[in-house]
Parts: structure tokens; sequence; C-alpha cells
């Protein structure tokens, strides 16, 4: 039952006017009324259980993150992106033939569509990144005679398609804003690779295709963070999988979720121009109650695993730059925030440093995350729509009951009303 329905509800016996005037001006309501008993609730959900899912564990406490029951420490180190994206998808690690059918499937489907090509290159000059981003996604469910439909196999369609698009709008939008011919896909290269070529102009060493590819697989999906709970909110109102996304998107831009590596990266750069010791430098921002990005998560507790393997990344793109000033300086601070207030680093601290050597702009970092997320996103939308109830929470009222009306003509300002009840 919607909400109007449930307000406009009223006993059978009542005149229509009596119906009108029903609840909130009824002689035995009003003046009498008082909330009812607090419920449990919790600010921004912080440990609320939301859903059952089976594609993301977390142990916060322990520090696990694994994707149907593969440990992130296996996947990292040994998976492409891939072969993750068939993981989150179909619950199984593919075999060589579903392997390369999903491949050949997204390197099908990369180049945008006219409608969705020509609104990034309306957009591109005048928009930021994720503005773009997510007009455009929104676009590429333009015209489409399938988008309200469901089934598990035109949801799986949509999927790889967007999957393939939305690092095709990332390279784009970045090669239109700065007067650049557009590079199109190539086929034979891997996701990673193909990203780095369109939006480089060069195809990429092996070491920065697997440093790229291993960034992907280590954002692929994290639980129901705020941009994945935003989408399967989305899609268990039974809105398209395209708006779905573009809420995900949506949510993503905001600075408490996606962009914080932008300003660990930002710091790093501070720190460098400043010629002060980390260590000391850390401190100083302390004493002074500056918050320190890169630090702390609402779910971990402990060392966040995907931090160990970016920050090995890190280590491995400065020696190939010949330039390791970026990760020897993350160390520093690493260690002094660990010595100062015992919080460890999270995904975002290694990964600025990470890709700042691999030469992408910063305002790419949080579009960079959506490339890599989609594959979660699908994954939740996917398993939203196959167990679908529509997600709709309670709120723990704080207001007050009972007011009665008051003719404009007699209403005081509300600090005048404060003063005449004091």
């Amino acid at each position: 039952m919607g909400d109007a329905e449930a307000l406009g509800a009223s006993p059978p016996s009542q005149s229509i006017k009596e119906q009108w005037l029903w609840p909130s001006q009824q002689p035995s309501l009003g003046a009498t009324m008082t909330p009812p008993a607090s419920k449990s609730s919790s600010k921004g959900l912080e440990g609320i259980v939301a859903a059952q899912s089976s594609i993301c564990f977390i142990d916060g406490d322990k520090g696990i993150l694994s994707y149907r029951g593969y440990d992130i420490n296996e996947l990292a180190p040994n998976a492409t992106f891939e072969e993750v994206v068939y993981l989150l998808w179909h619950g199984h690690l593919p075999n060589r033939e579903e392997l390369e059918g999903l491949r050949a499937k997204l390197a099908a489907n990369r180049e945008l569509p006219p409608v969705a090509l020509k609104v990034l290159k309306d957009v591109a000059a005048s928009m930021g990144p994720m503005d773009a981003l997510r007009t455009t996604v929104s676009a590429l469910g333009a015209g489409r005679n399938d988008a309200d439909k469901y089934t598990v196999e035109i949801d799986m369609q949509k999927a790889v398609e967007t999957t393939a698009q939305l690092a095709t709008i990332v390279a784009y939008y970045h090669r239109l804003r700065m007067g650049k011919p557009l590079v199109h896909p190539d086929g034979k290269l891997s996701h990673a690779a193909n990203f780095l070529y369109m939006l480089n102009g060069e195809k990429p060493t092996p070491a920065a295709e697997r440093a790229f590819d291993v960034a992907l697989v280590l954002h692929a999906d994290h639980d129901l963070n705020a941009s994945t709970f935003s989408a399967r909110v989305t899609a268990a109102t039974l809105a398209d999988y395209h708006g779905a996304i573009t809420s995900a998107v949506g949510t993503l831009k905001g600075p408490l979720h996606g962009g914080a590596n932008i300003e660990v990266m930002k710091m790093l750069l501070e720190i460098e121009a400043s010629h002060v010791d980390p260590e000391d430098w850390i401190k100083h921002q302390l004493a002074k109650k500056r918050k320190i990005a890169g630090f702390g998560h609402r779910v971990y507790k402990t060392l966040d695993p995907r931090a160990v393997h970016l920050a090995k990344l890190s280590k491995s793109l400065g020696e190939q730059a010949k330039n390791t000033q970026w990760y020897e300086m993350s160390l520093k601070l690493q260690k002094a925030m660990k010595a100062e207030k015992g919080i460890d680093a999270n995904v975002d601290f290694f990964s600025a440093s990470s890709y700042y050597v691999m030469g992408i702009p910063l305002d790419l970092y949080t579009p960079i995350f959506a490339v890599s997320r989609v594959a979660g996103w699908s994954a939740h939308v996917l398993e939203q729509h196959g167990d679908n109830r529509l997600i709709r929470p309670l709120s723990d009222y704080t207001g007050e009951l009972g007011k009665k009306w008051t003719a404009i003509t007699k209403r005081s300002p509300p600090q005048l009303e404060a003063k005449a009840k004091a």
C-alpha cells in the first residue's frame, strides 16, 4: 500500500466531510496525541541490517572482504576484472569458455549509442566529470524497447552494456573536454587496458594494465555502501535498470562517499609544497583538529584489506616510474596516523598515489571508482529484482503532535512564538 493510499483510508460509515477531516480534526484526537514509543533507530543506519545478500561479505573487526565467498586476498593477486565481474553476476568463477564469452560481449558493447554520445558531447565542456557521467548514464536508457522489462536475461544484457560503456563515457569525457580526438575502443584489449588506451591515446605497458586491473578488482563491490544501497532502493521500486545505476552514480558523487582519494592526493601535494616532514605535518594538522583524508572507515576497525594491495601497487608503480616519493610519503603518513590516533589507512589512501603515478587526472578518480563499482551495482540490481520487496524503512519521529490550525492573520514568526512560550 502506498503512502497516499494509506493517508486516504477512512472508515466507510463516515460522511464525506468527516472523511476529509479524518484523522487530524476528529474530536477524539488532537491535543491528546502523543508520539508512540521510540522505535529502534540508528543514525545513518549504522549497524542496521537492511538486506540479505550473497554477493559480498565484510568482517570489519577482522579486516575481511570477500566476493561470493572468495577472500579479496585470493582475488587481488590472481583474478582479472572480467573474472570478478562474472563472479559477482553469476556466483561462481567462470571457466575458460564463460570468461571468453563475457570478454567478447564487453568488447562488442563498448561504443556508446548515438543518443548517449550526443549528450556527452553536449555536456563535456560545461559539466564536471561526475555530473557528465550521471547524465550520460541516464541517456544510455533512452529509446530502449526493453527499458521497463525485468527478466534476468534483459537485466544481464543491460549490465554487460553499461559496464562496458561506463568506462567509455569516462575516457571520452576527458578527451572531449581537452579538445582531443576520441580514441575508439579496441576489442582486442582487456577492460583495464582498453580504458587506459582510450583515455591516453596509447596502449599501456603490461605493468600499468595489471596495476589498473587490480585496482578495478579491489573496488568492484563493497556490500551495502551508500551508492549500492541507493541502487537497490531504486531497483526495488521497479524503476528501470539505468535509473538504478544513475541513482548510484549520483550518490557516489557526494564527498562523504566518493572523492576521498582526491583529497588524499591534494594532501600529498600540499605536503610536498610545504617542504615539511610528513610526520611533523601530521602532528601539526592533528593539533589543529584537521580531518586527515584516507584514514578510518565506517565498517573496518582495523586495516582495510584493500589498502594492503594498493600499497603494493603504489610502490611497484613508483619504482617503475623511478619516482617513489609519493609512496614513501604515504608510508610516513600511515605510520604517524597509527602512532598518533591509532587509525588505519583505508582503500582511498594508497589508490591516490597509484593513480597519480599512472598519470590519471585527479578529478577522474571518482569516475574511475564508478568504472569498477558498476559491476557490483549491477550484481545488486540483479539480486534485488530476483527477490524484490519495496524498501520502505520507518523514521523515529521526534517532532510535535496535536497542533491546532491558526489563521494566517494570527501567525507569529517562530522566534516570537518561542519568546512568548518562554
